[in-house]
């Protein structure tokens, strides 16, 4: 793709490092922003900008939040009971999409694959324990990607609350094995939250 400005060229290669646009997409999105008034693009990145540097985890679930603690978990109308456990943070987001589910959530950061080199001690788990210990929490709800790495990192966190008095449930199985959570259809997801089965 030949370019008639460098300016062009490296915002278009600046778009495309993103995942999911290439560079016919970013030159679209350039030229938007080109014709747009200069002080859009000001605000966009500065919104970009201020995101990067003040956007943290929240220090309970490990979700992205603007403070220490996310909204989730501040929110006092949440059924405290309640934990669902997820992989990423975008699988918390598909699971509020469904509006089905009203209880807390615990972000791992990933699932336990040794050829990968991800071992229980790389994820947010002895966080999950101690939080699996506190007298409201009455269910932990494993809501992890029905794959290989997804069941390893289910049976491993299962064990190791089998001295804590907490019920542990599994979401249905209504996402098809070796799926990933964030494609699943709101309809088919909402499902397997209210269909959890104990494990």
């Amino acid at each position: 793709m030949q370019f008639s400005s460098k300016l062009i060229e490296d915002a278009v290669n600046a778009f495309a490092s993103l995942p999911g646009i290439g560079k016919k997409t970013a030159l679209r999105l350039v030229l938007h922003l080109v014709q747009r008034p200069p002080e859009d693009s000001t605000d966009f990145s500065r919104a970009i900008a201020t995101m990067r540097v003040n956007i943290q985890h929240c220090t309970v679930c490990g979700n992205l939040s603007d403070q220490h603690v996310c909204s989730i978990c501040r929110d006092q109308r949440r059924d405290r009971s309640m934990i669902c456990v997820v992989e990423s943070i975008r699988d918390v987001m598909a699971i509020e999409e469904t509006q089905q589910y009203r209880g807390l959530y615990h972000v791992l950061g990933g699932v336990i694959a040794p050829i990968e080199g991800v071992g229980p001690s790389d994820l947010n788990i002895d966080t999950l324990i101690q939080r699996a210990r506190e007298p409201d929490a009455k269910e932990i709800i494993m809501a992890i990607s029905p794959t290989i790495e997804g069941d390893t990192t289910i049976f491993y966190i299962n064990r190791q609350l089998e001295s804590v008095d907490i019920a542990v449930s599994s979401i249905a199985r209504g996402v098809s094995f070796g799926g990933e959570l964030e494609y699943a259809d709101e309809v088919t997801l909402g499902r397997s939250i209210v269909s959890r089965t104990q494990l």
